[in-house]
């Protein structure tokens, strides 16, 4: 499994999650987004290059907006592509999680 690229954006922790995210490269995707949520810190996810995302990878998603909610800690999603963003709508999601154009927008 593929570790995603993460970086800073101000006060907020960036996941960068690409290619596929599905049933064998979620529990990377999972992994990642809990442990950087349990370090306390505020986190967006950028979608902007993931081609593919099924429900294993959205589960993940929603996971983690729950453990960051459980903790009133921020979470929301950035740059959302074309193929995510047609998920996140077909499970109303997109009227869920906090989600972002560019990380200009989050300050």
């Amino acid at each position: 499994m593929k570790k995603y690229p993460t970086s800073e954006h101000g006060r907020f922790a960036v996941i960068a999650l690409n290619g596929e995210v599905d049933l064998n490269e979620s529990p990377r995707a999972r992994e990642q987004i809990l442990s950087e949520l349990r370090s306390g810190r505020p986190l967006l996810i950028d979608l902007s290059a993931v081609d593919y995302i099924d429900s294993s990878g959205v589960a993940s998603l929603v996971e983690g907006f729950q453990l960051a909610r459980s903790q009133q800690q921020e979470f929301g999603l950035v740059g959302v592509s074309k193929a995510a963003m047609q998920v996140l709508q077909l499970a109303r999601l997109d009227k869920v999680f906090p989600i972002y154009a560019s990380l200009d927008e989050c300050n």
